[in-house]
């Protein structure tokens, strides 16, 4: 069974933090334990009539109310109840649930906040990615800056330990490109399927270690550095399906995220300029 982190839970419901590299739903299709398997297991949720009526969609998701990319970690909202389902699903569809990501993207993204608005469809010559297409669905993302950042220059490496090898192995690539960083807080008004991605990817800021949407050998490179998608689900505001009140659940960043950041040097002249141009404060994470 897997070790999946539980950050808020009651009798109603209960918020986990996905680990990234777990897909979030059950099909033939894939292989390996999905957190609707651990959902089963944990809640023994099952319809045993296995009727099909307005309940269905319960049993057959465990409660699941929403979903994330295999390839993102973060919060994700499971109920107990079918009433909590129905009543978090509609929160979704109503656009009442804020929720809010953290995501590391390459080059100096400006201006340091703003709004994506750019439908987004399947792409028909490659089904499993998505593009930006004038027939696709409605979708915008908010963005802003948290900071900026860039690699260790090869000459002050040295001196910052251990810590810092998957970067020192990189930088010599990096400093021929002189690569630049963002780190951004995003915002998605809707819920399509790799939304922040092709947005972002649409902005000429594509995240790091994206293996869809970066290219490949971007993607290569990333790799040297930065493990996984930096793509981390990091907030979430919601009403309680039962009391009506207001639910604000945090996640911090896994380790081998804030390693990649640890691994980094902040900008600051370009953060200075964050501070001049925005009410946003510089925010440790």
């Amino acid at each position: 069974m897997l070790d999946i982190p539980i950050v808020f839970e009651d009798e109603t419901l209960l918020v986990i933090n996905k680990p990234a590299q777990v897909v979030v739903n059950k099909a033939e299709s894939v292989i390996g334990e999905t957190i609707q398997d651990w959902a089963d297991e944990k809640l023994k949720i099952k319809n045993e009539k296995l009727k099909i009526d307005e309940e269905s969609d319960f049993y057959k998701r465990a409660g699941i109310v929403h979903r994330l990319d295999k390839e993102t970690s973060g919060l994700l909202i499971i109920a107990k109840t079918p009433q909590a389902f129905f009543n978090l699903q509609t929160q979704f569809k109503d656009r009442k649930i804020s929720k809010k990501y953290t995501a590391l993207v390459h080059g100096d993204v400006k201006p340091p906040a703003g709004e994506v608005r750019a439908n987004i469809g399947r792409l028909p010559w490659n089904r499993e990615r998505f593009g930006i297409l004038p027939a696709g669905k409605e979708a915008t993302t908010k963005y802003k800056v948290i900071a900026y950042y860039k690699f260790i220059p090869l000459s002050s490496q040295a001196l910052r330990g251990d810590l810092y090898e998957s970067v020192k192995i990189a930088s010599p690539v990096a400093r021929d490109r002189n690569d630049t960083f963002s780190l951004l807080e995003v915002t998605p008004a809707t819920g399509r399927t790799h939304q922040i991605r092709v947005h972002l990817k649409y902005l000429g800021h594509s995240i790091v270690s994206d293996m869809f949407y970066a290219g490949r050998k971007v993607y290569r490179e990333d790799k040297i550095f930065c493990p996984r998608l930096f793509l981390h689900a990091s907030y979430l505001k919601f009403k309680h399906p039962v009391s009506e009140k207001e639910i604000e659940v945090k996640s911090k960043l896994p380790v081998e995220l804030k390693k990649v950041l640890d691994g980094l040097e902040r900008n600051e002249l370009s953060n200075q300029q964050i501070l001049k141009s925005t009410n946003y404060p510089i925010s440790n994470i």
